[in-house]
């Protein structure tokens, strides 16, 4: 299948995964602080995995995961009434730590700044 359109069809799924998550599911576990970063659709279009940052704690991250696990069926079923596909993919969700690893280095680099800043200041 050509690459364009399973992007495509990836960058869809995850714009409405983004609407579930703000207006779509109820589930208390599931923390208002989490946000689709990617999708990647598999070739076959049988997967999408899907991929989640969550602000919070790791309790947080663990039960926002298993939040969007029992929802699976019913955002399956989303997908199905918003994008015309002959299957539709089975979302599998993986946890995304890039964004606090990348806050993790900007403060390791600010900090060596400072550092810097103070052993040229003496």
């Amino acid at each position: 299948m050509k690459a364009k359109r399973i992007n495509r069809i990836s960058e869809e799924i995850r714009k409405i995964v983004s609407e579930l998550l703000t207006n779509g599911l109820k589930d208390p576990r599931i923390n208002t602080m989490t946000t689709v970063t990617k999708v990647r659709v598999t070739g076959d279009l049988r997967y999408a995995n899907i991929y989640v940052s969550v602000l919070g704690d790791d309790n947080e991250k663990k039960e926002t995961l298993e939040g969007l696990e029992s929802a699976k069926g019913y955002i399956r079923m989303e997908i199905g009434n918003e994008i015309d596909l002959r299957y539709i993919p089975e979302p599998i969700f993986h946890l995304d730590e890039s964004i606090e690893q990348g806050i993790y280095m900007s403060k390791l680099i600010e900090k060596v700044k400072e550092e810097d800043e103070e052993k040229r200041g003496e």
